[in-house]
């Protein structure tokens, strides 16, 4: 195999996979295409190899032709065990595995031998986690690559922390490649290929969907209301309006079909007084705003809508759950869970009177513990806390790691 030679170190996901190394379980690698995952096995490979000096790599990556032969799980097992050594670890890469058929009875069975070290990758999120529980519960663990987060976005661009450089991560996202691209049409054009390659192989191939006309509405609508409250019967209404027809359930499908490819994530809705979660209505963001930006267009009276993706994001990428609040008639942007301790987030794109002042700390106040909480907008504040409730400028929370 051949390692690029100059790898652009993602520090945060090699610290989360090191406690795993050399143990029997398999470590899987998920996220959208294009996020870096093929990169992170490349430093891997080199951290291991730096660890052990004896270490056997073994590397299949499904995208490279020289791998065609291996279709299904026997292909997959015979051309493993080909490669294994006995007297040393193997360490067993293999890169969008989604593509093998029946892949997970191949893995199941080469973690019997304890010397071998398995790490997959793959883009699509039900297909991973729906076989790995269902033959492997328990013995895998899995770990999500993200688009660059703000200050990886800063490290791969060499650019410094200020308002063109946040404007430019807004507009562009964080896709490892830009880093080859200049930031202008070119990248969008770049964004739009990436986009139609997941809709085509991680959506209309992998579910057998015999038009992308619905489905490319359905993102169209997303792309333009992200954060608002999801509606099937809502979305069904519009789509028919412009002459599609389309049933309520199709689209609560179709918008799986979405998550599970990671060109959004949902969010669900949650009761804070209740403490449950509300069956219906969810909200939804983009994995990428870049993406969507080549989708709809970046445009002045969407900022809000990217300021509050972009901090949804960052709170995945710092490892947290989250969902939306909901307070009475009230809403609270982001209630989110790390370790079993909760975060409450509210986003604005100013404070700039007095009603959107009171609007978003009061909402904040009404919540009866003593989390943390805080007000994030596209505006610094120097002064004093809101009745002990923080105000946090966007890219000072955008450097939180």
């Amino acid at each position: 195999m051949n390692i690029p030679s100059h790898i652009l170190k993602r520090e945060k996901y090699i610290a989360q996979i090191q406690p795993f190394i050399r143990k029997n379980l398999i470590k899987v690698l998920t996220g959208q295409r294009r996020v870096g995952k093929s990169y992170i096995v490349f430093q891997l490979i080199n951290h291991i190899l730096e660890q052990d000096e004896h270490a056997n790599i073994i590397y299949i990556n499904k995208e490279d032709l020289q791998f065609d032969f291996i279709k299904e799980a026997n292909d997959l097992n015979s051309y493993i065990t080909s490669k294994i050594k006995s007297d040393v670890h193997n360490y067993i890469f293999i890169d969008e595995i989604q593509d093998i058929i029946d892949f997970e009875k191949a893995i199941r069975s080469l973690l019997l031998n304890e010397s071998n070290d398995i790490y997959i990758t793959g883009s699509n999120a039900k297909m991973l986690s729906g076989e790995l529980s269902t033959y492997l519960s328990g013995r895998y663990i899995e770990i999500t690559i993200y688009s660059l987060s703000y200050s990886e976005f800063l490290l791969f661009h060499k650019l410094e922390n200020n308002e063109g450089s946040m404007e430019h991560y807004f507009k562009y996202g964080g896709l490892p490649y830009l880093i080859n691209l200049p930031l202008n049409e070119q990248a969008f054009e770049y964004l739009k290929s990436i986009y139609t390659t997941i809709l085509f192989r991680d959506v209309i191939s992998r579910y057998h969907l015999r038009t992308s006309i619905f489905l490319e509405k359905l993102v169209l609508f997303l792309a333009d209301n992200i954060g608002s409250l999801f509606s099937a019967k809502k979305i069904s209404d519009f789509l028919k309006s412009q002459q599609t027809k389309i049933a309520p359930n199709q689209i609560q499908l179709y918008a799986k079909y979405l998550v599970n490819a990671y060109i959004i994530h949902d969010v669900d809705r949650y009761d804070i007084i209740g403490k449950r979660i509300f069956e219906i209505g969810s909200k939804f963001y983009f994995e990428n705003t870049g993406i969507r930006n080549a989708i709809v267009g970046y445009r002045p009276q969407d900022l809000s809508k990217l300021l509050e993706n972009v901090v949804h994001n960052h709170l995945l990428y710092l490892g947290y759950k989250t969902k939306v609040g909901t307070l009475n008639t009230k809403e609270i942007d982001f209630l989110a869970e790390r370790n079993n301790e909760l975060i409450y987030v509210q986003v604005a794109l100013k404070l700039d009177d007095e009603a959107t002042i009171k609007r978003e700390f009061e909402n904040l106040l009404q919540i009866d513990n003593n989390y943390p909480k805080y007000v994030i907008t596209n505006t610094r504040f120097n002064g004093n806390t809101y009745k002990g409730i923080q105000h946090i400028y966007i890219r000072d929370f955008l450097m939180w790691e």
